[in-house]
């Protein structure tokens, strides 16, 4: 009888034993601080700064020239004028000059449009006051004032005068200086690839209400890889419209 009461007293025990050990370990589990895991939030991005560089100093690579801006001084030379190494109309005349960021930058676009068979030229780039002079004064002549003023700039008023701008053609010069130049493989090529060098298509189809000229698919601008990779992403065809300026199509006077 005793050894049946020392098992009863055994197994009530280690039932006893068990329940307090569970109790425990779910209570030890329960008092356990509950973590909340907080998705990362993505930090807003920093709106593009249109005011990083000047508007109005020729020197800058976002100087907007048109015919309500011309450059400041009219006759203003740029300081950094290099022969870019690419295949050029006219080897040695000072119209194949760019600024040296400008030309390093067509040396590099150049090079990535031959790797796909796509061979460009610069058919014009830095054009002085006196060259744009006597450019214009040959259109006003030949074609009248009204017709000069639509294809080509005042002196003083040109972006090529600046240096960041060129005239580009296939090798071939098929289209050259042309609106056909668009529907060329360079053309397209061009249009579509430029923005990653840091250059648009200044003067856009269906912009001369805007820029002031007639479409120009052969006309580059350089403004930097920032400046126009941000264009490109948001649809902006004009810098008067990517920087808030009023549009241009006529001179003051």
């Amino acid at each position: 009888m005793k050894k049946i009461i020392a098992l009863i007293t055994l197994l009530i025990i280690a039932a006893v034993g068990s329940w307090y050990i569970a109790g425990s370990l779910n209570h030890s589990h329960s008092a356990q601080p509950i973590v909340h895991y907080q998705s990362k939030l993505v930090p807003k991005q920093a709106a593009f700064n249109k005011n990083l560089y000047s508007h109005s100093d020729p020197s800058s690579i976002w100087v907007v020239v048109n015919k309500q801006n011309p450059l400041n001084p009219v006759t203003y030379i740029p300081a950094d004028l290099v022969f870019p190494t690419v295949p050029l109309r006219v080897p040695g005349n000072e119209t194949m000059q760019l600024r040296r960021v400008a030309a390093l930058a067509m040396e590099q676009m150049f090079a990535a449009a031959a790797k796909q068979s796509i061979n460009l030229m610069l058919a014009s780039g830095y054009r002085s006051y006196s060259y744009q002079t006597e450019l214009y004064d040959g259109y006003v002549a030949t074609q009248g004032k009204t017709v000069a003023d639509a294809q080509s700039a005042r002196p003083g008023y040109s972006e090529h005068q600046t240096g960041l701008a060129a005239d580009v053609e296939p090798v071939s010069r098929n289209c050259e200086v042309e609106q056909c130049f668009a529907t060329t493989p360079e053309g397209i090529w061009l249009a579509n690839n430029s923005y990653k060098y840091g250059f648009i298509i200044r003067y856009p189809q269906n912009g001369q209400a805007i820029t002031g000229y007639e479409y120009e698919p052969w006309h580059i601008r350089y403004i930097g890889v920032a400046a126009a990779t941000e264009m490109h992403q948001n649809h902006v065809l004009t810098l008067e419209q990517f920087f808030g300026y009023p549009a241009a199509p006529h001179y003051a006077n």
